[in-house]
């Protein structure tokens, strides 16, 4: 059941011409080189202290400047490099935002791989995407930031200290993803 489940998953991505980077980010290990655990990402990365989220414009968000400089520097100095790709949800591309996956992709096995993406959303499609979330058997929660979906705890190949996979942020007019939910912490826009 659960093969079935992820297959299809997979094959849902694949056929709408996607990415499978979030495939790809949900597969890493919860530790390794690197990792350490599932909450630190790499050696000193931390979440950012809170404050009020920077203003940027869709057009120049990029992997290095979703995150702070802390983080970047943490994950340069261990050697990672980032993949910039397009943010997809299921079959829904969104043009103006970005999916970044980090890890070391000169070594042969690169299960190493952590994912962070920043997209404007309309509400049409951020309902609907939530929707068709849930309907995949992705649990809904939220909070004071926005509705978070998350993947099936049970279902997921890599979760946090707080049993959480994947995880999408949908705030007004944007969302925001992770390989887990704690990772959205380290992504500074909103």
């Amino acid at each position: 059941m659960i093969l079935r489940r992820r297959t299809t998953r997979v094959a849902t991505v694949l056929a709408t011409g996607a990415v499978v980077v979030l495939l790809a980010a949900a597969c890493a290990p919860t530790a390794g080189p690197g990792l350490g655990t599932a909450t630190a990402p790499a050696p000193g990365a931390s979440a950012p202290a809170a404050s009020a989220p920077p203003t940027i414009d869709a057009a120049d968000v990029t992997c290095e400047n979703m995150l702070s400089p802390e983080t970047v520097d943490s994950f340069t100095a261990t050697g990672w490099t980032v993949r910039e790709d397009p943010f997809v949800i299921l079959d829904l591309e969104l043009p103006e935002g970005t999916a970044c996956t980090w890890g070391d992709f000169s070594s042969p096995t690169n299960d190493d791989l952590v994912l962070f993406g920043w997209s404007p959303i309309s509400t049409a499609d951020a309902d609907a995407t939530e929707a068709a979330l849930e309907a995949e058997g992705w649990l809904r929660e939220e909070d004071s930031r926005g509705v978070l979906i998350t993947e099936d705890p049970d279902l997921a190949l890599r979760v946090d200290d707080d049993g959480y996979g994947v995880t999408y942020l949908f705030g007004d007019g944007w969302v925001k993803v992770s390989d887990t939910r704690q990772g959205l912490d380290l992504i500074e826009l909103g």
